[in-house]
């Protein structure tokens, strides 16, 4: 990075926002938001909610992404990136090891909206094998997703990085786009062996990286600019900024910050660079990694 005074960061172009969620909650329950620490985003989010918020960040297209194991989601979301312009894809959940995934996939395709489907995504995190991304059924799901031409979002903890290097190793025809900065332990303010194994996942070409889901790692009530800024660097020394792009995760960034405060904090992160990779950051990777 540069040691050149900070310059601002144009607003000319919109930004995408590769990054948020939607539920409702009279649909479908979200099982994962318990706790009175979840309190605040245990309520609808729809797109209404989003809309003016985004808008008046400077955001022309979003990527909305799932949030449960449940197929039906995929569709509703399609449908309703369909009614809806300012989202331009949807990443969403399949059975990866089932055996019919391939026919499963051209049928999303084939639903109103099914041309905004831009990705897949298993919520790995959550998964007790270490190993899951190497499993001879998941790689046989994960070649289907990039038959089809479409990307496959990796939710992962710090441990499971190795494996997702793996597989992207072994699926070089496959784009792998990892959530959230493989969700380094920002609260604590250690770096390694995260760092250590960001660089060894950067160092596969078809892999890109979300500048997301910073300020909810870190302690909700006390991060800065600063307590993100060694993640940040990190991550723009891995992959450089044309395979990052941001993403707001609204509205579970509600729980640490407004939409505008993240936006706000990442062009602060990433004020220092050019004009080119502030682009980059804001659009153009996600365009280009998504087919948007």
């Amino acid at each position: 990075m540069s040691g050149a005074p900070p310059r601002r960061p144009t607003r000319s172009a919109p930004v995408v926002d590769a990054h948020h969620h939607l539920w409702d909650l009279s649909v479908r329950d979200q099982d994962w938001i318990t706790g009175p620490d979840m309190a605040p985003i245990r309520r609808d989010f729809g797109i209404a909610d989003l809309a003016p918020e985004a808008r008046a960040a400077g955001v022309g297209a979003t990527v909305l992404v799932q949030t449960v194991t449940v197929a039906d989601e995929t569709p509703e979301f399609l449908a309703l990136a369909d009614r809806n312009e300012l989202i331009a894809g949807v990443v969403g959940w399949t059975d990866l090891t089932a055996p019919g995934i391939a026919d499963t996939l051209a049928a999303l395709r084939e639903l109103p909206g099914g041309d905004k489907l831009v990705g897949i995504r298993h919520q790995v995190q959550g998964e007790p094998d270490p190993q899951w991304l190497l499993r001879p059924d998941v790689r046989y799901g994960l070649a289907a997703v990039a038959d089809a031409g479409l990307a496959y979002d990796l939710i992962v903890l710090p441990h499971q990085l190795p494996a997702a290097t793996a597989v992207a190793a072994l699926l070089p025809q496959l784009t792998f786009v990892l959530d959230h900065l493989g969700k380094p332990p920002v609260a604590s303010g250690a770096l390694d062996p995260w760092a250590a194994h960001i660089r060894a996942l950067a160092a596969r070409p078809n892999v890109v990286c979300k500048l997301s889901g910073l300020v909810t790692e870190a302690k909700w009530d006390s991060w800065t600019a600063d307590t993100l800024r060694p993640y940040t660097e990190t991550v723009l020394d891995a992959f450089g900024s044309a395979r990052l792009m941001f993403g707001s995760d609204w509205p579970v960034c509600r729980l640490a910050a407004s939409y505008a405060e993240v936006v706000d904090v990442t062009r602060t992160l990433t004020a220092d660079l050019s004009d080119n990779e502030r682009r980059a950051v804001f659009g153009a990777t996600a365009t280009a990694a998504y087919g948007l």
